[in-house]
């Protein structure tokens, strides 16, 4: 393995590199003195200072630009810099949503084919590409869900222990009341299930394959105890990387899905945003869609004209460059693509687990899909745990995966490697969380090494946060 020494600046603000110079009174002569501002602090600086500045924060961060970025169910694949081409293009960046639809019949028709291409992936038969992100898109699902029963008693969402943390945030937030169900062996508790069912159940919220990695072998009998009960089945598609081309939703029995355009689509992920959590219902939820829905009969029109709708959700019709980015992705591919990538991804996932298993453990059944959850437990003895690891790796150049989920586990890392990572990659990976096992614990318990900022103390980092740019260690 290479050796690896992240970059530590010492960086200033630009205000504080900035020289004082002296004030260019012509421009003062072309402004009304009402706006006119005697202490407005802008930096005056070189293009080479600029630049110079910008370089320097890019060499003390990290990325998918930079390496693999292992997040269990966040699906963070590379992004292909083809679509951030098409988004920047003027044809895309000059839009303007309040232009005349006449005027942005391109646009509409990217929108209504990529809700035509996500219902053939998913199952589904209607698709609003209206929430910024997955949570969004849950919120929204759970409105659907609430449409649909009415004013009913009908006030309980049920989801597994293994559920995102999302989904219960989502259902409390449109206030239904959330129950959480035990799993078996790594999966949905039938019986727990059955009897957790009743007159006050509304949805229930499920991933497949679910945050182990593990496809929910019974989701046929999942989906018929739901729908006898009266109550939906709400899919959360965070874990779709997995399934494109091989299995749907829709032909499994859920009857809503949220899909996140940002982590399956390839759109890029993470730093806040933008992303794009679209919803998709089946033919009897339809009505309840947010408006405008887009419509064609020879020209696309934005059709507001839905009186059982929830309304708007979302300003406009979506984040529209990140639905670009995924049409891209969607028409590039293709369906034997779009498969090929989910197979590969399992491959790589259950691969790097077969290497791990030597030095981690891991419980329940082996097979996984595109992520896996090991655990730490056998390091315990020697006092290191999942936090260690996960410090640890950053003196490797690599970046943690998600630790200490789902809670099902102890001193879980969960690893998601997708498909576009290569087979060196993996290797790279495998054999430095083989050698962190090896190593003195009391190397790896004092972790990071090498990083800009050293070890923190995150509880008292949570308890007496200081916020400040400047490196006060």
């Amino acid at each position: 393995m290479n050796e690896y020494r992240m970059a530590s600046f010492s960086e200033p603000l630009l205000n504080e590199i900035s020289k004082k110079r002296k004030k260019r009174k012509e421009f003062e002569n072309l402004l009304p003195r009402s706006i006119l501002r005697k202490n407005l602090d802008l930096p005056s600086l070189s293009e080479s200072e600029v630049v110079r500045h910008y370089t320097r924060l890019s060499q003390m961060n990290y990325g998918i630009d930079t390496g693999i970025y292992p997040l269990g169910s966040c699906t963070m694949k590379y992004n292909p810099k083809i679509m951030e081409e098409m988004a920047n293009s003027h044809l895309v960046a000059n839009m303007n949503p309040y232009q005349d639809e006449s005027t942005i019949q391109g646009c509409l028709q990217i929108i209504y084919e990529l809700e035509r291409m996500l219902c053939e992936i998913t199952g589904m038969d209607s698709f609003s590409l209206q929430p910024s992100a997955g949570a969004h898109g849950e919120f929204l699902g759970m409105l659907l869900v609430k449409a649909h029963h009415g004013d009913t008693k009908r006030n309980q969402v049920i989801l597994p222990d293994s559920a995102h943390g999302t989904n219960p945030a989502s259902a409390k937030m449109a206030g239904y009341e959330v129950i959480e169900i035990p799993s078996k062996n790594g999966i949905v508790d039938l019986e727990i299930l059955e009897e957790s069912l009743s007159e006050k159940t509304a949805c229930f919220i499920l991933t497949n394959p679910n945050t182990l990695g593990i496809f929910e072998s019974e989701i046929l009998k999942i989906a018929e105890l739901v729908h006898e009960n009266g109550a939906l089945l709400y899919y959360d598609g965070a874990n779709m990387n997995a399934i494109m081309g091989k299995a749907r939703p829709g032909d499994m029995g859920f009857d809503i899905v949220h899909l996140n355009l940002h982590k399956t689509f390839s759109t890029p992920h993470g730093g806040g945003g933008p992303g794009a959590g679209p919803i998709g219902v089946k033919k009897f939820l339809e009505k309840f869609l947010p408006v405008p829905r887009i419509v064609y009969d020879g020209s696309y029109h934005l059709d507001y004209d839905r009186p059982y709708s929830i309304g708007k959700i979302s300003s406009f019709y979506g984040n529209f460059a990140v639905l670009l980015k995924a049409y891209l992705y969607i028409i590039l591919m293709g369906g034997n693509g779009l498969k090929e990538a989910s197979e590969i991804a399992v491959l790589n996932a259950n691969y790097m687990k077969e290497k791990l298993l030597s030095h981690y453990s891991m419980p329940y059944r082996s097979l996984r899909k595109h992520e896996f959850v090991v655990s730490c437990e056998k390091l315990k003895e020697k006092g290191v745990r999942a936090m260690d690891v996960a410090k640890r790796l950053l003196d490797y150049g690599l970046h943690p995966p998600t630790i200490y989920f789902p809670l099902i586990v102890p001193e879980a890392l969960m690893i998601e490697p997708t498909e576009t990572e290569s087979k060196k990659t993996l290797d790279e990976y495998i054999d430095a969380l083989i050698k962190i096992a090896e190593e003195n614990p009391e190397i790896v318990k004092k972790a990071p090494h090498d990083a800009p900022v050293k070890r923190v103390d995150e509880i008292k980092a949570s308890r007496d946060p200081i916020l400040s740019w400047k490196d006060l260690g």
